[in-house]
């Protein structure tokens, strides 16, 4: 008998062994997959694209969950009896997306066990990065964690260097990155601009002074 190889556990090589119940859809920025509350009768594949997943609590407060790729999947909930959404799914970006009926989802996993362990393998390794995403955000307030992000991305050029220049930074890079408004991010890049601890004139390049910062974050 065949062994399993590593590329078997691959969402492409799962969507390849899936033939009805099957569609492509390209969506534009905005779509939305699907909204809360709703009945859950796909799972939905990304191949280039991007989205949000929110939700919103009884009170009417919104809350970012998720933000997901490509090779991502998202709507698992609807393998589960009769299931609502508890989230709303939102393109934000152009996006490729492989929509897969319940029924056609249930009976690949049911009778194709490489099936079966592709899906659960993706499921785990989804779930623990969710998990940890979702303690970041509980347990960091937002001017710690763009702290966090700036030293990431100042090191990940010069791990050696005080001082690092970082070409490309955007508010709404810094945002996507945290998950949070632009509005924050400025606030936060302003505070860090005029304590010394950055060099910035606006979105485009900023001058991190990782010691400094380090410093920061260590004494937070």
């Amino acid at each position: 008998m065949q062994k399993s190889t590593k590329a078997d556990l691959t969402v492409e090589s799962l969507l390849g062994k899936i033939s009805k119940g099957k569609k492509l859809f390209t969506h534009r920025t905005g779509t939305k997959l699907f909204s809360q509350g709703e009945e859950a009768d796909a799972i939905y594949f990304f191949q280039p694209g991007r989205v949000q997943l929110t939700v919103v609590a009884p009170l009417g407060k919104k809350a970012i969950l998720s933000t997901m790729g490509s090779r991502d999947f998202l709507g698992e909930e609807c393998l589960v009896g009769d299931s609502r959404r508890t989230s709303t799914a939102t393109i934000l970006e152009p996006s490729t997306v492989f929509r897969v009926e319940k029924r056609a989802m249930l009976q690949a996993i049911h009778l194709q066990p490489r099936v079966s362990e592709a899906f659960v393998t993706s499921l785990l390794a989804r779930s623990a990065n969710l998990e940890e995403d979702l303690c970041d955000q509980l347990f960091n307030h937002s001017e710690l964690r763009l702290a966090c992000a700036l030293l990431r991305l100042s090191r990940s050029r010069h791990a050696r260097l005080r001082d690092v220049n970082v070409p490309g930074v955007t508010y709404k890079k810094l945002a996507r990155i945290l998950k949070t408004a632009p509005s924050k991010v400025i606030f936060f890049m302003n505070k860090f601009k005029k304590l010394g601890l950055i060099e910035y004139r606006g979105d485009g390049d900023v001058k991190v002074m990782s010691e400094r910062l380090t410093d920061m974050v260590l004494h937070a």
